[in-house]
């Protein structure tokens, strides 16, 4: 029988054969899988087996991966479908089988013969299909998210053998008319749609089980991330039908189809993608290459070609394919003519043609998108992993790079290098694509023209040579442009920090006038860039021209014979050679700007880092040494003869509390930066134990919240938070922010005042719980009952055990500390305790008795209310400079009297606050705000009326048009005017051939040359017009815009975006409309032709612009989330340089790395989506038109011969050839240009910021000489930063008579700081006015108000530039005036000691100056301007009391006829003044002489007094 049933087989049918040994192989393939499987799982479990009830517990818990506990699983539609299918062919299966059985039981009862082939094929499809439904319902409870492979590779064979099948049965029965097996056909057909789907599903291979895991790729990258969004993008492990389909991007485009994409709707990009991936592979390379050779300058390009070799050459497989298959179209196109006329070499060649045709259309559209993607996805790559490596440079460098790379430089090597290097990527395999076009090329050419390809490859080589010493021009147009930039960006950074000081002095008009001069050398070297790019463009166009018309002409004058064919064929491939020959100049100035810019990073790179070896930190607890230096030489400079400290020597026991004191300028701030390794070591060494804190002169707040900047970066620890705003006096000021400490801080802390943000950075430190505290003169900036106070609970109290080195100008802390360090001129000149100190007489001696003539103005008032005191000072003996000792528990008593006296005012506040959080008031800082949906028709029509109210623009249609139709007719001439077949004769004589062609070729490049000049002539005007209407806009703006609008949101707009509509918007708009042009002309030729195609091109056009609706609807959006992911990136850079000595006295280096790549990756996120969406689109519209090309060609194969003109045919197809090409580039430059669109959207934006009162107003200008007196009223004035913010002064009321000295006295946040704002307007008042001299200051402009008054702010700034240019900007004195003035301000022999005088440089925010010599070359500004009322803001906080002395005694001869306001934190400063204001709250609590307040017992001001003088007797008794 087994013989028998061999025999059967044999005879069966090929296919069905076939298909019986598939489903036995596979049947044997999986059974080997599972049970290598089962083996290995046992050979894994060597452990004993448990009991089966622990095991039944393991089979009912969820299951878990590697990659995180599953949360929930989703079975979708599609595995259902899949399950259906499979249980439906077994049905059908088991159906025929059933059947056949039956039929062979009745068989063999009649014939008793048994034909058992008959089941062998339905047993054998049975068998594997019963199989095949139980895998896939496997899948279920093993949550599989993919099929396995086996299966997939099933369905798919048995897919295409049932097409096979039926294809044979059909044929067989219809032509044949042979016997088939009746129920395997029609088993067969049932079966097909559902084989069909599971066909589809092996491709796709998902599964349709959705699997949401609590895993470590889901969980956030950092806790920042949105919640929101916690998939992974399906990119990652698409399969090969999604990804060659891109249709892995369509959930999140229908999600943008309905509304607009946020950032939580993008997901994270896939871990290979990400910034930390890239950074670690490219920075282990840069490490090797430099290790490798450390006296060779390393390759940055080598290092970064190592690190991403495998992408550029699977990228490199798409390039080559795709040129290789884009020939095919020109190389047909004789054969296609010759078929046309007639000449049929085989049977049904027309159709082989067409399809041929097709099918490398279809090739070259994949592999387009898939090439252009790669490409996108390398440079965003590059990009990332530079980034980073620019950032961690950037806070590792030395004190010496940083002088050569100002902070702006920094960023632009970020914003524009780093940029610059990843956009070659798309040049990168133009090198070696270039040659192999060429000789394609001229292989075709060669098989149509014979040898006057020579005569081609001639004219290409000398087009190429023309364009190379253009683009060198061009080149160098660039670089001046972008050295242009760089200086007006530096500028602009510069007049946005300081904007407050501007708006105060007046100067901002000056300023802006700088900035617009600035820009007009940048336009001149913008306005060469755009011509220069136009005469490209001219030559661009015109070598395919020069190129066609020489190869023609010498193959005339050779006398070849010229056939329509190929003619046409050659015109084909002069099209795509024209692409190359347009790319070349770019690949060369491309390669050239990228050597730039690599070089610039690659320096920037290998800059000196600070030494590794400045300190020796050993771990706490190895020694009780905390800070040791020995024979310690330190220096900024290298280069200088004198280092800024020698001969350093100090020991510092564990615990001991280190004042540093010395006059400005002696090296107070150098000598902590020495401990924390800042300040270059020349020799010596030092030694550190423990963790450092440090904080720094200059306040360094980021931007954030306040909480964020207390904790930064450690865990929320409640009650240790608490106990740290306790100790920094921070809780009462947290009271009165309408949101505590979730309070937003603005750029670089502008909404909180100079106390404020010091009281921050010292409670960042404490959090930090650090071992050594090193603290820069930090008490500074806060008043006298808020310093005594943080002294006490701050380093007596929270810091009693760690080690403290700070620096002060307070005498009055100095006994308190168990080492004071006297500094001068670099050299500690005295050591030792306060009073062994005070014996040995000298410098230390000058510094406090200095201290002691400012108490001992207090000291009258003393005596004269004796009696009234006697309660508070029992034993007041008041000698010598009033060292009175009084008692301890008296100043608590007086501290407890402060705190329980808690007026109805403070209630109210409190109350008001609690009002506040309930209502939850608005924050300072908004997030950036974008306009959603389309962008309107009015910016576009805004962008076109801004040149020459948009006269050039149909000129600019009329002369592309023109262009067009002439480069049409010169080919049609070729093509009509050619015989069609070797032997016809000639229309016209050849040299009426040639000279008609190259008058019309030639005359058509001249119209392109007309576009393209018009083009940049109308670029250049709107350009400038917008960059002027924004500055000017900016400028004006009022300060509350400043402080509520991070610098990084304005300078994105004035670098990057206005780059965008420098050099790109105009040729984004020309571009467009050339394409346009170029689309009807296609069309118009093919329609022409074959009008048949119309059928097909309207419902293309009409798909193509729905699809673009489509795509546009999410890729808009997704343009803006990235302009704005761009911002934190740039802003965070900015900060972290600025505070680049705190992130590494905190040792933070990490967290900030790790926030960078968390930034750059959701800015990657929605790039990474915008790249992919633009190839989607293409791809679907590509394919469309390459249908609709099709569609034409069968027509043409179609039509019986001599219907048609055979070169006019030949002449749709040479266009039809072009079509998906230009239908892609025209939506492409549609949707680029709506994309680009946005940057003017968003200057548009800050040019209609609402702007500050007029600064001159003509009708109400007030004398020359006003103010005469400087009497000033306060009536009824109530201030509020912004509408929805509350009310911060209420109701002020008092008036300041001329010609003398008012002091304003008040606790940290009582509002000192906003009336100073509202007399110069920075605030406008919302309700009450300000009279000076009994003018209403509301009622002039702010330039007559602002430029009369003088201020000597909190801040001191510096520009960068010269000394001259510092005092006097606007070039208004002499240098005997400056001179004069700077002799006064006590800087006059530190100047003349420099060798450039007054023109002495200025570094970025002055870093080359003390804080104190900033502080004086603002008072030198005051001294020149000799207002009538000055107003000093602190003035004197940063400066030593000798200093300080000094200064007020300056101000009491010079101002001696002006009236002087003064906040002051040291009472000395104040107690002087004729008048004292004292402010709490926003209200006014005393307002009268220092003589009769210190009378009354109750007043504030005796208790702010008396704190001070208590703190400043003699030791305090903490």
């Amino acid at each position: 029988m087994g013989i028998a049933l061999l025999r059967t087989i044999q005879e069966l049918p090929n296919l069905e054969l076939a298909s019986i040994c598939v489903n036995l192989t596979l049947l044997l393939v999986f059974l080997f899988v599972v049970s290598a499987r089962r083996i290995f799982v046992c050979a894994g479990r060597i452990r004993p087996l448990k009991d089966d009830s622990s095991a039944a517990a393991s089979a009912a818990r969820p299951i878990q991966r590697n990659d995180g506990e599953i949360r929930e699983v989703r079975i979708g539609a599609d595995f259902k479908l899949s399950l259906v299918c499979c249980f439906y062919v077994l049905f059908v299966q088991v159906v025929v089988l059933g059947f056949d059985g039956v039929g062979l039981v009745r068989d063999s009862v009649e014939w008793h013969s048994v034909d058992w082939s008959v089941i062998c094929l339905p047993a054998a499809q049975a068998l594997a299909w019963f199989v095949l439904s139980l895998s896939a319902l496997h899948c279920k409870f093993k949550v599989c998210e993919k099929f396995p492979l086996v299966l997939r590779v099933w369905w798919f064979l048995s897919f295409v053998v049932c097409v096979c099948t039926l294809y044979v049965d059909g044929r067989g029965f219809l032509i044949e008319g042979s016997r088939i097996q009746l129920s395997h056909a029609i088993a067969n057909l049932a079966s097909t749609p559902a084989l069909a789907f599971l066909c589809f599903i092996a491709f796709r291979g998902s599964s349709g089980i959705e699997v949401c895991r609590d895993s470590d790729l889901q969980e956030p990258l950092l806790l920042e991330e949105e919640a929101g969004c916690l998939k992974v993008t399906p990119y990652g492990d698409a399969g090969l039908f999604s990804l060659a389909t891109l249709s892995w991007l369509n959930p999140l485009l229908s999600i943008g189809a309905k509304r607009p994409l946020e950032l939580k709707d993008i997901p994270l990009l896939a871990p290979k993608d990400r910034a930390k991936t890239n950074y670690k592979v490219l920075n282990s390379n840069w490490e090797k290459l430099k290790a490798e050779n450390p006296s060779k300058q390393p390759s940055l390009a080598w290092a970064i070609l190592k690190s991403f070799w495998k992408e550029a050459a699977c990228n490199a497989v798409f390039a080559g394919l795709n040129t290789l298959v884009s020939y095919v179209g020109p190389y047909m196109i004789s054969y296609f003519v010759d078929y046309l006329v007639g000449k049929e070499t085989f049977p049904h060649e027309g159709y082989v043609l067409a399809g041929t045709f097709f099918a490398a259309k279809l090739v070259e559209t994949i592999t387009t998108r898939q090439w252009y993607l790669g490409v996108d996805i390398l440079g965003m790559h590059v990009r990332s992993a530079l980034t980073a490596m620019v950032y961690r440079k950037g806070l590792r460098l030395s004190s010496t790079a940083k002088q050569n790379h100002t902070s702006g430089e920094i960023v632009n090597y970020m914003a524009v290098d780093v940029q610059r290097v990843g956009d070659y990527s798309w040049y990168l395999h133009d090198m070696w694509m270039l040659p192999m076009q060429i000789i394609l090329a001229l292989a075709i050419l060669y098989k149509n023209v014979g040898i006057a390809s020579v005569a081609t490859l001639i004219a290409t080589i000398i087009s190429i040579v023309v364009t190379i010493p253009l683009a060198k021009v061009q080149e160098d147009y660039q670089d001046k442009l972008m050295a242009a930039k760089d200086e007006r960006m530096r500028k602009t950074s510069e007049c946005l920090r300081n904007m407050r000081i501007l708006k105060l002095q007046a100067w901002e008009e000056r300023y802006r006038v700088m900035l617009e001069e600035m820009r007009g050398v940048e336009f001149k070297w913008l306005r060469r860039a755009l011509y220069s790019q136009a005469f490209i463009t001219f030559i661009f166009w015109s070598s395919p021209i020069f190129v066609s018309a020489v190869t023609f002409g010498t193959s005339i004058l050779l006398g070849g014979q010229l056939t329509a064919g190929g003619v046409l064929s050659a015109l084909a491939t002069f099209r795509i050679l024209q692409e190359p020959l347009r790319n070349f100049p770019d690949l060369v100035s491309m390669m050239a700007q990228t050597k730039v810019s690599l070089d610039r990073i690659s320096g920037f790179l290998q800059e000196e880092e600070l030494q590794e070896n400045a300190t020796i930190s050993l771990p706490q607890g190895v020694t009780n040494t905390a800070v040791e230096i020995k024979d310690g030489v330190f220096s900024w400079d290298r280069t200088s003869p004198r280092p800024t400290l020698s001969g350093i020597q100090m020991k510092v026991e564990k615990g001991m509390r280190v004042a540093v004191c010395g006059m400005v300028g002696s090296g107070k701030s150098s000598f902590l930066s020495c401990i924390l390794g800042e300040i270059p070591k020349i020799s010596g060494e030092v030694k550190v134990c423990g963790s450092a804190a440090y904080v720094s002169q200059s306040a360094w707040i980021q931007s954030g919240n306040i909480e964020e900047n207390i904790l930064f970066g450690s865990p929320m620890e409640k009650p240790k938070y608490k106990n740290v705003i306790h100790a920094c006096q921070l809780k009462k000021d947290l009271e009165l922010f309408s949101h505590g400490d979730h309070t937003i801080i603005g750029d670089r802390g502008i909404n909180l005042s100079g106390g404020q943000k010091q009281r921050v950075q010292l409670a960042r430190a404490l959090y930090q719980d650090a071992d050594i505290y090193l603290l820069d003169d930090p008490f500074s900036a806060v008043d006298a009952h808020t310093g005594s106070d943080l002294f006490k609970e701050y380093i007596m109290t929270a810091l009693a055990d760690k080690t403290v080195v700070f620096v002060t100008h307070q005498v009055e802390f100095l006994p308190a500390a168990d080492l004071i360090l006297v500094l001068k001129d670099g050299h500690i000149i005295q050591a030792g305790k306060y009073d062994d100190l005070l014996q040995a007489g000298t410098d230390f001696n000058t510094l406090v008795s200095a201290h002691h003539e400012a108490i001992e103005a207090m000291d009258i008032p003393n005596h004269s209310s004796e009696d009234s005191d006697e309660n508070l000072f029992p034993d007041a003996s008041v000698s010598n400079g009033g060292n009175c000792h009084p008692d301890g528990n008296n100043i608590d008593n007086l501290a407890k009297e402060v705190q329980e006296g808690v007026s109805a005012a403070e209630q109210k506040a409190i109350k008001e606050k609690k009002k506040a959080k309930r209502s939850r008031k608005k924050q300072l800082v908004q997030e950036e705000e974008r306009v959603r949906g389309r962008v309107s028709m009015k910016v576009y029509l805004s962008y076109m009326a801004a040149a020459y109210k948009g006269l050039l623009i149909p000129f600019i249609i009329i002369a592309q048009a023109l262009f067009q139709f002439l480069q049409i007719a010169s080919n049609w001439w070729m093509a009509w005017a050619n015989p069609q077949t070797e032997g016809d004769k000639p229309k016209v004589s050849s040299m009426v051939l040639i000279g008609v062609y190259m008058a019309l070729a030639f005359g058509s490049s001249w119209f392109i040359f007309i576009r393209a000049v018009l083009v940049a002539t109308f670029g250049l005007a709107a350009a400038q017009k917008l960059f002027l209407k924004m500055l000017r806009s900016v400028i004006r703006a009022p300060m509350s815009f400043f402080d509520s609008t991070p610098a990084g949101r304005i300078l994105n707009r004035v670098s990057i975006d206005q780059s965008v509509v420098d050099l790109d918007i105009p040729f984004r708009l020309g571009g467009f409309a050339s394409t346009t042009i170029q689309l009807i002309g296609i069309v118009g030729v093919m329609t022409a032709v074959t009008w048949q195609v119309l059928l097909l091109v309207i419902p293309m056009a009409v798909a193509c612009l729905w699809m673009q609706k489509y795509y546009m609807a999410s890729s808009r959006e997704l343009v803006r989330i990235v302009s704005i992911q761009k911002s934190p990136v740039i802003h965070l850079f900015g900060e972290s340089i600025a505070g680049a000595a705190t992130i590494r006295g905190f040792g933070q280096e990490k967290r900030f790395m790790k926030r960078n790549l968390y930034l750059l990756d959701c800015f990657a996120r929605p790039f990474f989506c915008s790249l992919a969406a633009i190839e989607w689109l293409c791809l679907r519209m590509e394919l469309l038109s390459t249908f609709v090309f099709a569609f034409c060609m069968i027509l043409l194969v179609s039509f019986p011969h001599g219907t048609i003109d055979p070169s006019m045919a030949g002449l749709a197809v040479t266009y039809g050839l072009n079509l998906n090409a230009r239908l892609s580039r025209w939506i492409l430059s549609f949707c680029k240009l709506e994309n680009k669109i946005i940057s003017i959207e968003r200057i548009y934006q800050y040019s209609q910021i609402p702007g500050e009162a007029p600064l001159v107003i003509e009708d109400s200008r007030p004398p020359t000489s006003w103010p005469e007196n400087g009497t000033i009223d306060l009536i009824d004035l109530k201030v509020r930063y912004k509408e929805n913010l509350p009310v911060v002064l209420h109701g002020v009321s008092c008036s300041f008579p001329g010609r003398k000295n008012i002091g304003i006295v008040g606790r940290t946040g009582s509002g000192k700081s906003t009336l100073i704002q509202a007399l110069f307007r920075l605030i406008e008042p919302a309700g009450g006015k300000i009279l000076i001299d009994s003018i209403d200051i509301s009622s002039i402009g702010l330039h007559d108000l602002r430029s009369r008054l003088s201020i000597i702010p909190q801040d001191p700034t510096l520009f960068e530039g010269t000394i001259r240019g510092n005092l006097d900007p606007l070039e208004e004195h002499s240098d005997y005036e400056i001179w004069q003035a700077l002799d006064k301000a006590q800087l006059g022999d530190v100047i003349r000691e420099k060798e450039q005088k007054l023109d002495t440089p200025v570094l970025e925010n002055g870093d080359n100056w003390s804080v104190g010599q900033r502080q004086l070359v603002s008072l030198g500004r005051a001294l020149l301007k000799q207002a009538r009322i000055l107003v000093l803001d602190e003035a004197t906080a940063s400066v030593d009391t000798a200093t300080d002395n000094l200064i007020q005694k300056i101000i009491r001869t010079e101002f001696k006829d002006c009236t002087v306001c003064t906040i002051a934190h040291r009472i000395p400063t104040v107690i002087d003044s004729d008048l004292v204001l004292v402010l709490s709250d926003g209200r006014v609590a005393e307002f009268d002489t220092p003589a009769r307040l210190l009378e009354d017992k109750s007043s504030m001001f005796l208790k702010l007094v008396t704190e001070y003088s208590s703190r400043s007797s003699g030791i305090p008794d903490f």
